[in-house]
């Protein structure tokens, strides 16, 4: 009998006024899988995210991690949820006044762990994301990638059983993205951690998921595997995304006239 999945979502719809964010969202993540979730600007793709970790209640349908439907469930219940569901930033959110281990070692300090336990564990984690020589080092001192590492290191604090990722490397140059994209395959096989990872650039998507799921106007129009959704897109949303960033003309006319 196959396990079942960590996240399961059904029939998710939210809006905000007369706007419609999300529409009647409806799929399954199993433990220890990579999903990319694209969509242009406005896609729906963050407030998804946020439905995921109960920071947005949806208007209709469910969300269940690990088993447990966020709905509803008190704002004291979802907190002990998050506490298994990761999270890293665009840009960052550190606190500027704590070093880099005190900002890895802050989530532990909430849960009431003694302070020896909780610089163990962040020593640990900053080693982990190989910045073990940066524990001292404030946020102003380290570079984007290495604030972004840190930011990774305090998400796996908890030791969370699904992390997700809002435009994690969207700030960062190409070389650090390589290298933080790295990290996170790596952390996902060492660990078997279940990563979401929201991006509009499809190169990020191809590198580290396994199955991507394409939004478009807060409605899913494609998903599925990542090799054959992105070699060949049936979508229309799909197809312009993968042209916008060159794909398709890389890989030669017979994909390029999918784009047509």
């Amino acid at each position: 009998m196959p396990a079942p999945p960590l996240v399961k979502v059904e029939h998710l719809s939210r809006r905000f006024g007369n706007t419609t964010a999300l529409e009647d969202i409806s799929f399954t993540l199993a433990r220890g899988q990579v999903l990319g979730i694209i969509g242009r600007s406005g896609a729906g793709k963050s407030t998804l995210l946020r439905c995921l970790n109960g920071l947005e209640r949806p208007d209709s349908g469910r969300v269940v991690i690990d088993g447990e439907d966020l709905s509803g469930k008190s704002e004291i219940a979802l907190r002990a949820i998050r506490r298994r569901v990761g999270m890293i930033f665009q840009h960052f959110n550190l606190l500027s006044s704590r070093t880099a281990l005190e900002n890895v070692a802050l989530p532990l300090k909430l849960t009431g762990m003694p302070r020896a336990a909780r610089l163990s564990r962040a020593r640990e984690l900053l080693d982990l994301v190989g910045l073990a020589d940066k524990a001292g080092a404030y946020p102003a001192r380290l570079s984007g990638g290495q604030k972004q590492r840190v930011g990774i290191a305090r998400a796996l604090a908890s030791e969370p059983s699904l992390l997700l990722c809002d435009e994690a490397t969207s700030a960062l140059d190409p070389e650090t993205t390589q290298s933080i994209l790295d990290l996170l395959r790596g952390i996902n096989r060492k660990l078997g951690l279940t990563i979401v990872l929201i991006t509009h650039e499809m190169n990020v998507a191809r590198q580290i998921a396994d199955r991507v799921l394409v939004l478009s106007h807060g409605r899913i129009v494609e998903e599925g595997p990542t090799a054959p959704i992105l070699s060949m897109p049936q979508a229309q949303e799909t197809k312009l995304m993968l042209q916008a960033a060159g794909f398709l003309e890389q890989a030669g006319g017979a994909y390029a006239r999918l784009a047509g």
